[in-house]
């Protein structure tokens, strides 16, 4: 281990040690060490690839006044059950158009553009690439969808669209896809700082930066304001649970991929304890959580499955009406990972959440490519089930 990396785990160490959160130096400095091989930082070797998308450790990056929060009203927006869109439909065809366009393209799309841009704001500047799919080159200025997608810990946009092969996703049904990249200088392993308190809040940190470059591109690019959606592996899964919290005017639901609910921690050592499975309770000042689709594998050892079901519980709480637990066993028509679907409805009816609980699969991106990093090809398609799910919202009227 580096001299610096040392130096910072003892900042870090004592920095717990004083506010009390941990009493025990040495037991803290074993979980560091251990937290720290797992995501590859440290360790004898310099050569051994990363285990985990997932470390929340370094400094994040500086914030800016909050805003407040648009309130969503209950059962706004259509649910998959108004269209009869079920999971598994449109799956053959889709999954078959993915797996030959993923064949020589380093992010699986057709002949659509992936183009590189950034975003500059008050919360500083990050690079991203934007997948533009055919239908939007043909159609020039007619709005599609936007799907924002989130990579974990030590990947990168080209990484996390060639694994998760959402860009054929978008070929195959019509809708653009931002990867915005995190970098080095604002986190180590360029993991979202999902876990600081002040990057959990809308006008704060990254949900702010993030925000700011969406609204970017829907102003560069013919963008329907009503379809926007964010999605997420790991640190990026959990940075998108808290977009869709603080941001529900922007996007109409959103996806979490082997992450954590908002406000699951506030520093290191909470950040600790809920990926080992004892998250902090979400915080109730907020009205109605956006509609929310949640994979995670039974057999995650980074990210505890619990974190999963308080996902659940956060997107599906609605006061006003009572909410109905349906469990279907479900498997694919190929040999691979078994997989549980969990859904909530409301009073009435409306899909409010979807679970996805995927039988011995670890902690990697269900029915992804071998082109990216962090994937499980034998589990369910998790790229086309997300579209699926979030192709039944849009928001309430248009937005500036």
């Amino acid at each position: 281990m580096s001299n610096m990396m040392q130096k910072w785990m003892a900042r870090a160490i004592r920095r717990a040690t004083r506010s009390g959160l941990q009493n025990n130096r040495a037991t803290l400095a074993a979980t560091l060490k251990a937290s720290l091989a797992a995501a590859g930082v440290g360790g004898e070797s310099k050569t051994v690839r990363p285990r985990f998308p997932f470390n929340p450790f370094t400094p994040g990056t500086p914030v800016s006044p909050a805003g407040p929060v648009p309130a969503r009203e209950p059962g706004a927006g259509r649910g998959p059950e108004d269209h009869g869109n079920e999971p598994g439909q449109g799956q053959g065809q889709g999954q078959r158009q993915r797996q030959s366009r993923g064949q020589g393209h380093g992010q699986g799309q057709g002949q659509g553009r992936f183009l590189p841009g950034s975003h500059s704001g008050p919360q500083g500047m990050r690079n991203f690439k934007l997948y533009v799919p055919p239908q939007a080159l043909a159609a020039q200025m007619v709005p599609l969808p936007l799907v924002v997608m989130l990579h974990g810990c030590t990947q990168n946009p080209d990484d996390f669209a060639a694994g998760t092969q959402m860009n054929a996703v978008a070929d195959a049904h019509g809708f653009l896809v931002l990867y915005p990249g995190q970098s080095a200088e604002h986190q180590l392993q360029r993991c979202w700082n999902w876990f600081k308190h002040n990057h959990q809040g809308r006008g704060r940190g990254e949900p702010a930066l993030l925000a700011g470059m969406v609204q970017q591109v829907m102003k560069e690019h013919a963008v329907d304001s009503r379809r926007v959606y964010v999605a997420g592996l790991s640190a990026g899964g959990a940075m998108a649970a808290i977009l869709g919290d603080a941001y529900p005017d922007i996007f109409a639901a959103v996806g979490v991929h082997s992450g954590l609910p908002t406000g699951a921690a506030h520093d290191l050592p909470t950040a600790l304890a809920a990926m080992q499975g004892r998250p902090q309770a979400p915080k109730s000042d907020r009205l109605v959580a956006p509609p929310t689709i949640v994979f995670h594998g039974d057999a995650d050892h980074t990210v505890h499955p619990v974190n999963s079901e308080r996902l659940l519980d956060a997107a599906a709480h609605d006061p006003a009406a009572q909410v109905a637990v349906e469990a279907a066993p479900l498997r694919q028509g190929n040999p691979g990972h078994g997989a549980t679907r969990y859904v909530h409805r409301d009073g009435n009816g409306r899909v409010v959440a979807e679970r996805w609980v995927v039988h011995g699969a670890g902690h990697a991106w269900s029915g992804g490519s071998s082109q990216g990093s962090f994937t499980d090809a034998q589990g369910p398609d998790a790229s086309e089930e997300m579209w699926r799910f979030f192709s039944g919202y849009t928001l309430p009227g248009h937005r500036d």
